[in-house]
This record gives structure tokens, C-alpha cells and sequence, in this order.
């Protein structure tokens, strides 16, 4: 898309398509296809008579998505152009980078504070409902807000160093490869709420660190100062580091195992109480068939999981969107 037309979408170009309807349009611009549903659900709340939304990848001939071109339009963006993007790591960068005071201070740009939007889809207190949903067992057997507490409480400190090297822009010291492998989890044992499994993560954590601290030893002061920067200043707890690291390590290399484990379990146990019941022959089928029909696929469940409008995160993103159509 030439330059020209690149500048003339924006906030006053929507605002005057919208004179020619009954209802004020906003248009949404957000990085990909993907984040359309999330995004949509936000704003499906702010809807009125007067005021619709349209949330949509940004208008380009070439149709190139992500965050950098969701950013070109920052200068655009008001009242009738809103743009959504991940964080990433700008909330936590704050004001030590050029892009992070671009996405922390244009004024009509929402922002997941979340690493990610998988991060808010993985949110612990809302997976017990995801596999309630995928198993039609609401059978408690599994603390997922304890174990995910621990489970961030571990894998900080690689977390700092890999946001450190972000922040440095030196990705070789500590690569995004080498942080999904050192935080994944392969297995998880459910006994004792994942003890053993979390007793397995921290020595590979501390491996990793040890490593870290070792190989780049003149970096260990700098990393210790941004540790205390992102504590003081951004408000990051190491309980809660699973909002902040990326996300699709997060979704695909450890909240997948997780629930997925979980819900095997869960349909074990309830298979396991037909077969246990008084019904025989082709009851029993009937039953079990029933039953197996009834269960949804745990990943797809998770895509769209919305049970993380508790979390004061997405609080804020709220907040923020309220404020601007106030503004407007």
C-alpha cells in the first residue's frame, strides 16, 4: 500500500464513512485473524444502538499483518480507529525503548498487558471450567492457580534473563528456543498437585541458570538491576510470571500438557462410574456412547476460553477502551 493511502485511513476517514449511516462505525484494526474472536468479545460489550464496531486485520493491498503493521497507523488511530495489539514485552519495557513508548502512548492503541492474548486464554483460575466444558466432569481434582503460582514462582529468574536479553536487544544470550525448552514441561503427575513435576522443572531451571550466570558473568549485575525494575516499576510478582512470558510457550509447551492431562483423568473417572453402575448390555452402551458424544476437544475449548475477565490485567484493557469511547 503506497504511502499516500497509508495516511489516508484513519480515524477521520472512518468517521466520515460513518456520517453516510445510522450508527457510528468503529473500525478495530488487530495484528492477525486469530485475534479477531478475543478482541471482538471486548468489544461486543461497548456495543450500542448509536455505535457498532468492526474489528478487522488492517486495510492493505498486500493484506500484511502483525504488530509492526498494526503500528503504522498509530498516527491515525482516534474516536473511529482503534488498534489492538500484544504487548509482547513493551508494558514491562515501559519508557527503555522507542517501541515501547510508541505502544504505551498513543492514545487510541489497547494493549493486552498480557504477553499475549494466549496468555489471558491460558488464565488459571478459568481452566477447571475448561475441562468441566471438555469433560462433563466437575470433579476437583486438580489445583490450577496453586500449581501455575509455583510453577511461575520457578521458571522467574530465566525469565528475567530472557526478557533481559529482549530489553538488549541481544536474543543470542538467552534465545526464545532455549527459554521454551528450559520452562516446558513434558509430564505432569497429578499426584500431590504436580509436586514431583515441579520438584523435576526446578532443577532444569536452576541448570539453566546456572549456566546463564556462568556465561555471561559481567551481565549479572545489569540483570539483577532490571529483576528490580520490573518488581518495583512494572509490578511484575514472580507468582504471576505466566501473564508476562510468551505466550505461546506458555499455551503449547506447558497449559496444554497441563489441562490435557487433567481432563484424562477426569474422563477416566467418569467413564469409570458408568461402568460401575448398575446398567448392563445395551444401556451401558447407550450410556457410554452418550457420554463419549458429549466431550469437546480440549484445545479448541482453550482458543476460546473467555474466563479470564477476572484478571486485573484485562481490567485495565477494559478500563483503557472505556476511557476512550468516553473521550470520544
Amino acid at each position: 500500500m503506497g504511502k499516500r493511502l497509508l495516511q489516508n485511513i484513519s480515524s477521520e476517514y472512518f468517521a466520515a464513512t460513518s456520517a453516510l449511516q445510522k450508527r457510528n462505525c468503529v473500525m478495530v484494526y488487530v495484528e492477525g485473524y486469530d485475534d479477531i474472536p478475543f478482541w471482538r468479545a471486548i468489544f461486543d460489550e461497548f456495543e450500542t444502538p448509536e455505535r457498532r464496531f468492526e474489528v478487522s486485520t488492517p486495510a492493505r493491498s498486500d493484506l500484511a499483518k502483525g504488530k509492526r503493521v498494526v503500528m503504522q497507523f498509530a498516527g491515525q488511530a482516534g474516536r473511529n480507529l482503534i488498534l489492538c495489539v500484544d504487548s509482547d514485552f513493551d508494558y514491562l519495557f515501559g519508557e527503555l525503548s522507542a517501541q515501547s513508548r510508541k505502544v504505551n502512548h498513543t492514545p487510541y492503541l489497547l494493549q493486552t498487558y498480557t504477553y499475549a492474548i494466549e496468555n489471558y486464554l491460558c488464565y488459571p483460575p478459568s481452566l477447571h471450567s475448561v475441562c468441566v466444558r471438555a469433560t462433563k466432569n466437575d470433579t476437583h481434582i486438580f489445583d490450577f492457580e496453586e500449581f501455575m503460582a509455583e510453577y511461575s514462582r520457578i521458571i522467574y529468574p530465566v525469565f528475567v534473563w530472557y526478557a533481559y536479553a529482549a530489553r538488549v536487544d541481544r536474543p543470542t544470550i538467552f534465545t526464545l528456543s532455549d527459554f521454551r525448552n528450559a520452562v516446558k514441561i513434558n509430564y505432569i503427575n497429578l499426584e500431590d498437585n504436580g509436586e514431583a513435576t515441579l520438584v523435576w522443572l526446578e532443577k532444569q531451571v536452576a541448570k539453566r541458570l546456572k549456566f546463564l550466570r556462568s556465561k555471561h558473568q559481567k551481565r549479572i549485575a545489569e540483570v539483577e538491576q532490571f529483576d528490580a525494575y520490573l518488581r518495583s516499576e512494572r509490578g511484575v510478582v514472580p507468582e504471576e510470571t505466566h501473564l508476562y512470558m510468551q505466550g505461546h510457550a506458555l499455551l503449547d509447551n506447558v497449559v496444554s500438557t497441563l489441562v490435557g492431562t487433567v481432563c484424562n483423568t477426569l474422563r477416566k473417572l467418569a467413564v469409570g462410574q458408568i461402568l460401575g453402575s448398575s446398567r448392563q448390555g445395551l444401556p451401558l452402551n447407550n450410556e457410554l456412547s452418550s457420554y463419549n458424544n458429549a466431550l469437546s476437544d480440549v484445545d479448541e475449548l482453550l482458543k476460546v476460553n473467555t474466563g479470564f475477565r477476572s484478571c486485573p490485567l484485562f481490567a485495565r484493557v477494559r478500563a483503557d477502551l472505556a476511557r476512550m469511547l468516553d473521550n470520544g
